[in-house]
């Protein structure tokens, strides 16, 4: 009987060796919205956020240990990331989180991670209210100072416009913020905003707003808002006899805005941080990779959850640690990091310095139009 007892003795050790190699992983939270109103846009970006983690764990992983990614879905609900950045502080003990992607959602979970001094890395929220919250908050993606900026430049300058209309979905903090800048950028620039409405995520009918909107003669409507609302308002607008163009930003990036706009959707233009069609060779291949594994075209959300998870796991192997302090130091210091998104630096404020792409919606196609650098 003495060798079953040595078995059930190796057995019970190989168990225990199983469980230390499962507490000596580098665990990361993930939180996105991957069910709910915005739930592609979640899923991309997971899907990004992913295919990093699983390419540093084929290389042998970080600091010689196996990554292990801890995902939640906030199901595009208020309340919910708050809960989950709690878990992932005081449950799972994880040592930096992805996320979130929208800016509403990183204003409610950031405070806590800062509490806990656990840096947090948003991949896609552009309020600039986000890394003020304090310095364990970065993000990767441009701000929505720089990208209101943009798009008034470009009504001004590229469609020579001189009058605008805006329509604000007042229930985003990202929505109001980009109204807010390009607003600021287009009367700046001798243009007049002859028109501002509003509307709330959900709505489905926006006729009251856009003939308003029509009233006042606008050369170009900004139109700072999520696709599911975004494709009935296009829809809507040409209905009632708008033409102008209508300018957006990444939250339009979606093939749901066109499927339900149609033709409405041609002659309209958005800011994006990332395009398919950039012949960058490192977009090319990212590009090629991300379809192989997930039969699509990688979209905004998929490049920037795919940097921000890369941008962590070289400060963890710059910082030779997975110490809080040390792990927020690097990441402070990253600079020109090749992110398929574009060069990334980190500056004094938390944000990321990089260029952004403007894309044209012509016969139900999105296009690479031009890319414009920070000035």
């Amino acid at each position: 009987m003495r060798w079953k007892a040595l078995i059930c003795c190796a057995l019970l050790l190989a168990g225990f060796a199983a469980d230390a190699d499962a507490d000596e992983a580098v665990k990361i939270g993930e939180v996105n919205p991957m069910t709910g109103a915005i739930g592609r846009y979640g899923m991309t970006c997971h899907q990004g956020i992913q295919l990093a983690i699983d390419q540093a764990n084929s290389s042998g992983g970080v600091l010689g240990k196996k990554i292990d990614l801890l995902t939640e879905d906030n199901q595009s609900q208020p309340g919910q990331t708050s809960t989950i950045v709690r878990k992932f502080v005081a449950q799972d003990k994880v040592i930096a989180i992805i996320g979130d992607l929208t800016s509403s959602a990183t204003l409610e979970g950031g405070p806590i991670a800062q509490a806990a001094k656990i840096p947090m890395v948003t991949p896609l929220a552009t309020n600039p209210k986000v890394t003020e919250i304090g310095d364990y908050i970065f993000r990767i993606c441009f701000i929505d100072e720089f990208q209101g900026r943009v798009m008034a430049r470009f009504a001004l300058e590229n469609l020579k416009s001189k009058k605008a209309g805006i329509l604000t979905d007042t229930k985003q903090d990202y929505s109001v913020g980009l109204s807010g800048f390009f607003k600021g950028a287009f009367v700046n620039g001798s243009g007049e905003v002859v028109r501002e409405q509003s509307y709330s995520s959900g709505d489905t009918d926006f006729r009251a707003q856009l003939t308003s909107i029509k009233a006042a003669g606008p050369d170009v409507v900004f139109l700072p808002g999520y696709y599911p609302e975004v494709g009935i308002i296009l829809k809507e607008a040409r209905q009632l006899g708008i033409t102008v163009p209508f300018l957006g930003c990444e939250a339009w990036d979606s093939p749901t805005l066109i499927q339900v706009a149609g033709k409405a959707a041609d002659g309209c233009y958005f800011s994006n941080q990332f395009s398919a069609d950039d012949p960058n060779p490192a977009v090319r291949e990212f590009t090629k990779v991300y379809r192989d594994r997930f039969g699509s075209l990688p979209d905004n959300f998929a490049a920037l959850g795919y940097d921000a998870a890369n941008v962590v796991l070289d400060a963890i192997n710059r910082a030779k640690s997975t110490d809080s302090i040390a792990l927020r130091d690097a990441i402070a210091r990253t600079k020109d990091f090749p992110g398929v998104s574009g060069h990334i630096t980190i500056d004094a404020q938390r944000n990321a310095s990089k260029p952004a792409v403007i894309l044209a919606i012509k016969d139900q196609q999105v296009h690479y139009l031009e890319k414009i650098n920070p000035n």
